[in-house]
């Protein structure tokens, strides 16, 4: 079974921010392939199907982002998933914005959900695909920028690079990693050129903006190496849409604090002190 994790946060108020990149994109890949992601397992909402040939389970942890890692350590213990078999999709707000960055592996950088689940799986070796987040921040702090919908000017190659980022998966699955790399790696200048395409050829408006993570929540959980198999099978209503409308860019989440300026993606919870450079761009 290969794996594609897409981050981001459940509940309606984050479905449609910049960290929920992941979730808009698993999105449109159950779209495409008439997977429906509603299966409550692994401490994450699941579908299961077949792209490019190959079976898959698509998800969408719902443990908020900086508890990723326990949902998708659950879900490769189960299935017996090796490194290369799993697919991180996130954002990230150290490429510019509409950019599309496909490595085999490296570190989490600044990141806290990659940060979990390196953590918790011991191994940084499985493919990830970063789609850029990054701008000027204006008087928003990082972290409001990160929960915050999309500026006018980041629509079009943010929709481009969600659309891009799904191409390059199913290239991923039919191709292998390395053809995805060279045909679809997109630097920030060509995401900024223009004539990118904003939807999705015969379906939805691809449209990104929501809110990110629950307050208290830790980053990995020190000592355990065992391998969780699997939570309750429940059906429960997907949080996050597809849809890139744009929320209030003022819009946040309260009570929590605020995290130390260059921390990236940084969410509720973290520790503020735990942001670091990426390492593998």
């Amino acid at each position: 079974m290969i794996v594609i994790a897409g981050l981001g946060n459940p509940g309606a108020k984050y479905a449609n921010t910049k960290h929920n990149l992941g979730f808009i994109t698993v999105d449109l890949l159950a779209e495409r392939h008439g997977i429906k992601v509603k299966r409550l397992r692994h401490k994450a909402l699941t579908g299961e199907g077949f792209i490019a040939g190959k079976k898959v389970l698509l998800m969408k942890p719902q443990t908020y982002m900086n508890d990723s890692g326990q949902s998708v350590r659950a879900a490769v213990g189960y299935y017996g998933t090796p490194m290369e078999d799993l697919f991180v999709i996130y954002d990230d707000i150290d490429i510019p914005a509409g950019a599309l960055r496909i490595r085999k592996k490296g570190s989490a950088g600044s990141h806290n959900g990659m940060k979990s689940i390196i953590y918790l799986l011991e191994d940084d070796s499985f493919p990830r695909f970063r789609i850029g987040i990054g701008g000027e921040l204006g008087p928003l702090a990082l972290r409001d920028y990160v929960l915050s919908g999309f500026s006018p000017g980041q629509l079009d190659p943010v929709r481009a690079a969600v659309i891009s980022c799904a191409d390059a998966i199913e290239a991923a699955l039919a191709e292998g990693i390395d053809a995805a790399m060279l045909r679809y790696n997109i630097s920030g200048k060509k995401a900024a050129e223009p004539g990118g395409k904003a939807d999705e050829p015969g379906g939805k408006a691809v449209d990104p903006g929501g809110k990110t993570d629950e307050p208290g929540g830790k980053t990995g959980e020190p000592g355990r190496k065992t391998v969780d198999k699997g939570e309750g099978t429940g059906e429960a209503r997907a949080g996050a849409g597809s849809s890139m409308e744009g929320e209030d860019p003022g819009e946040k989440d309260e009570g929590t604090g605020e995290a130390r300026a260059g921390a990236g993606s940084s969410t509720e919870g973290e520790d503020p002190g735990e942001a670091g450079n990426r390492g593998d761009e």
